[in-house]
């Protein structure tokens, strides 16, 4: 499956980029929100990562174009934050398919909670929006 990931931090883009093509994703890579829309809609994954804090456009700015554009609206969003769990309900209203706590990623002892997430949401049979 192709798999985008927005992501800022470069150690962490890498790091999660490599657990997913070593588990037979191909991952495409952006390390900000706008270009992250845009290989969004140049070559539409199948699932997005999306981290919240970005430069220039947040990933709650994302989350919204995303879920807007016909052409993007049904790929499937797990975002990534180091926020608390308490903006999940928000998140899932505005579009996530799934929530995952930075803090919770543990990719060198435990990589399975990442995996295990984008595996059960490309699982799901795809929400109709509108």
């Amino acid at each position: 499956m192709k798999i985008l990931l927005i992501e800022d931090s470069r150690f962490l883009r890498l790091a999660i980029e490599k657990l997913l093509s070593k588990g037979g994703h191909e991952v495409a890579c952006a390390a900000d929100g706008l270009d992250g829309l845009r290989a969004a809609r140049t070559a539409p994954p199948q699932l997005i990562l999306l981290d919240m804090m970005l430069p220039g456009l947040d990933g709650t700015g994302v989350l919204e174009r995303l879920k807007l554009d016909p052409l993007t609206a049904q790929i499937p969003v797990v975002v990534l934050t180091g926020l608390c769990q308490m903006n999940e309900t928000k998140l899932k209203e505005a579009g996530a398919a799934a929530f995952i706590e930075k803090s919770s990623l543990n990719l060198e002892s435990n990589p399975d909670g990442l995996i295990r997430t984008v595996e059960r949401v490309l699982s799901k049979p795809a929400k109709v929006v509108g």
